[in-house]
């Protein structure tokens, strides 16, 4: 029976399109589906750190060997989404010496490179760790994108002929009798979804095989084929800070516990984070003693984060996975190893394997070995070459770092884009047009966002994860219009709008939990800023009474809760 496609992916994660990839290269007709924008789901909820294993040396060193084979693969093929900060595993004087023994003791087990430093030189390392620092482990973690390395990938996948479709959320799966032989989506509508189909129809895709990597919900489509996959989510809660505290990773030498990690990216520093199982993966806020508790306990290591602004929070989803009878009660005590299930070999229903478990520093080797799983099921003869191919974007970074003048620009805005275009930076930025600096935070440029427009559409938060646009300090509060600007004259006024209010919308959810100090007078001045330039809040124009109505003053989904601030609350 003919098939619409060789291979259907669920999840637009850094696991499905890695497996997209994966599966493209060697040759097989694929269609990946998601239900919301790539990095939806857990990717986009991430600390970015590209782990060296060190955290797991420990307590699980099947994932700790995976992860610095992964962390050094990354490096080569993606450089441009890597920045090498290195870490450390600090030492307080209240810590336990034995553990700091076994953590040195399973890094050099797992074969990571690891040294000891002692406090005075982690201070030359780090001059803001505290003073009483008693001693600490340097390991090569990193800092890594999710969203430009995620992206990467299904463009790749796109360039060896996959199908990507966004906002295309899986409704039923396909099954007759033990087989399983596709999907239903439902196609939702949204600025710059990637699909063509109309919004609001529903699509049967028929597949030769399935791949559910659609992590932390799992569970849920297996059981549209009444299947049982035993995902455990557990929740973690991350809180941004508005400058880079520190530019290395920066790790609490104890065992397991909330609250041990900062994570420098970009312009900012990322503060990790607690660990809390949950029923549901789409309905777990966090709280705000959550984030009040994670910068006190941090600040033990980094004294300066006491004094320092917190620009949002938000919160991930991991897809813990623990096969059946293990019994653990603990969250942090189930393995961040990863498992393939095959559902003909387990449940006896062939078509379909789930990919479960694992982290996103792992994803190209879940891509590997369920591809190998696929290629097998299908009788494709074909290998793996994810490992060597470098992804767009990576190819001669160390040229591009070593020719900052190209283009006439020698600003530490064209080392960004730089870094962050890789080798796609001469055709993105030789440019005849004026290319001013749109993103002010992070140093992003009319050309980038033109660049991203093109390949997302109207989606200006497709936009935002492709540069960075709005994620620095003031959150969108001095961008967000410059940046719906760029989609004149291609876009109308009602889809421009639409953009606007769903990006605006996009970075104030994360900053209503953080909402006190000076991050309080930055919302405000955020407010006062599209309130009174714009007219966001819909007040009727001048006073009551005015005969002339605003021409704003329509119906449309407030982007900041204007009324909370007009009333005091």
């Amino acid at each position: 029976m003919a098939r619409d496609t060789d291979v259907l992916v669920i999840g637009g994660g850094s696991t499905g399109c890695g497996i997209a990839r994966d599966l493209a290269m060697r040759g097989l007709e694929v269609t990946l589906v998601e239900r919301g924008n790539l990095t939806d789901g857990t990717t986009g909820r991430m600390h970015g750190l590209l782990h060296s294993g060190g955290r797991y040396a420990v307590s699980d060193q099947a994932s700790a060997t995976e992860c610095i084979e992964e962390n050094q693969i990354l490096r080569d093929i993606a450089g441009h989404c890597v920045e090498e900060t290195s870490g450390l595993f600090v030492q307080r004087p209240e810590d336990p010496d034995a553990y700091f023994e076994e953590k040195l003791e399973g890094c050099r087990d797992c074969d990571i490179p690891a040294r000891v430093l002692s406090g005075r030189e982690a201070r030359e390392v780090e001059p803001y760790l505290a003073t009483d620092t008693k001693r600490a482990i340097e390991v090569p973690d990193g800092a890594i994108d999710p969203f430009r390395l995620c992206v990467a990938n299904a463009l790749d996948a796109e360039a060896h002929g996959a199908r990507i479709e966004t906002h295309a959320e899986v409704i039923d799966l396909l099954r007759e009798g033990d087989d399983i032989y596709g999907v239903e989506v439902r196609h939702e509508s949204g600025p710059g979804k990637r699909t063509h189909a109309t919004p609001g129809t529903t699509e049967e895709i028929t597949a030769e095989y399935v791949v559910n990597a659609s992590g932390a919900w799992a569970g849920q489509i297996g059981a549209m084929a009444d299947l049982e996959i035993e995902v455990r989510p557990s929740k973690g809660v991350m809180t941004i800070m508005n400058v880079r505290q520190v530019d290395t990773v920066i790790n609490r030498c104890r065992p397991k516990g909330d609250a041990d990690i900062i994570v420098p990216h970009e312009t900012t520093a990322i503060l990790g984070t607690t660990d809390e199982e949950v029923a549901d993966p789409d309905d777990y806020p966090e709280e705000r003693w959550e984030v009040d508790q994670m910068i006190d306990t941090l600040s033990e290591l980094v004294p300066i984060l006491e004094d320092a602004r917190t620009i949002r929070s938000f919160w991930g989803v991991r897809p813990l996975y623990e096969p059946p009878g293990t019994g653990t009660t603990d969250p942090t005590d189930i393995t961040r190893d990863f498992f393939l299930l095959d559902h003909d070999d387990r449940d006896g229903v062939s078509g379909m394997a789930s990919i479960v478990g694992g982290k996103f520093t792992t994803y190209r080797a879940m891509g590997e070995e369920i591809a190998d799983h696929v290629c097998a099921k299908l009788g494709v003869r074909a290998s793996c070459a994810t490992a060597e191919e470098s992804l767009p974007g990576s190819e001669n970074l160390a040229r591009l770092e070593d020719a900052m003048d190209d283009f006439g620009l020698r600003s530490p805005v064209a080392r960004r884009s730089k870094q962050r275009l890789g080798s796609r930076s001469q055709a993105v930025l030789e440019t005849d047009e004026p290319n001013p600096v749109i993103c002010q935070c992070e140093g992003v440029t009319r050309a980038e966002i033109q660049d991203a427009i093109a390949q997302s559409g109207s989606d200006l938060n497709a936009v935002r994860i492709r540069t960075r646009a709005s994620m620095g300090n003031c959150q969108g509060g001095f961008c967000c219009q410059n940046m719906a600007n760029e989609l004149h004259p291609t876009y109308d006024e009602e889809t421009t709008r639409a953009a606007l209010n769903e990006l605006f919308q996009e970075r104030w959810k994360g900053e209503r939990h953080a909402l006190w100090g000076q991050q309080l007078s930055q919302a405000m001045l955020n407010y006062a800023l599209h309130a009174t330039t714009m007219n966001r809040d819909r007040d009727p124009a001048g006073r009551p009474g005015d005969a002339q109505p605003n021409r704003d003053a329509q119906p449309s989904e407030d982007a900041l809760e204007y009324a909370a601030f007009d009333g005091g609350a």
